[in-house]
């Protein structure tokens, strides 16, 4: 895995996990969901949405049924726009889905684990969590390249299928924790299909 320019055992790889409190201007930010994809408007660095474009996530009721549930529920409730994208790993991974921004918040009851035998390959998103394998609530991450030391131990629920070039574009965090600076980069609307209006 590459962190920064510098290659990085593999064994000292960050994992998305929730719980490591992070600085208080680092946040993370979602998607917006479709039925069968989910639409994400990305706002990047200035603030101003200057390269930030949509991004489409293919639901998969098929490998995590629960978590798909509730990923739909809370985008449409709005729970996630606007929110951002507190922990970034260059080479690795984009975590968002803390309304607090510090990585230690979440929505909703504790959700059991449907792990699968579904890749964590590149575009692939699953949901962050404790060291429970059963704690996972709101917080996900979208892989920027293949991640199957993952496999197994995260839940997988989609997979991004148009605008992954804006994924890959998200402001990344300090090296090692992925703390984003601020002004982060954030989702402005997260819809799912079936509910977008625009």
């Amino acid at each position: 895995m590459l962190a920064h320019g510098k290659v990085m055992p593999r064994h000292q790889l960050s994992r998305p996990e929730i719980g490591r409190r992070i600085p208080q201007q680092i946040d993370r930010r979602g998607p917006r969901l479709a039925s069968e994809v989910k639409r994400t408007r990305q706002q990047h660095g200035d603030g101003a949405g200057n390269g930030g474009g949509d991004v489409k996530i293919k639901l998969r009721p098929d490998l995590a049924p629960g978590h798909v549930e509730r990923i739909k529920e809370l985008a449409g409730e709005g729970f996630y726009d606007g929110v951002k994208f507190h922990r970034v790993i260059d080479g690795f991974m984009a975590q968002t889905g803390d309304p607090t921004g510090t990585g230690t918040g979440g929505m909703g009851e504790t959700l059991n684990a449907e792990f699968s035998k579904e890749p964590h390959s590149r575009g692939a998103v699953s949901m962050a969590r404790t060291t429970d394998l059963n704690s996972a609530r709101s917080q996900f991450f979208i892989v920027f390249k293949d991640s199957n030391f993952l496999d197994g131990q995260y839940t997988v629920w989609g997979k991004v299928t148009s605008g992954m070039e804006f994924v890959d574009k998200i402001k990344k965090g300090a090296p090692g924790s992925g703390a984003v600076s601020t002004p982060p980069d954030k989702m402005i609307k997260v819809q799912v299909a079936a509910d977008a209006k625009s």
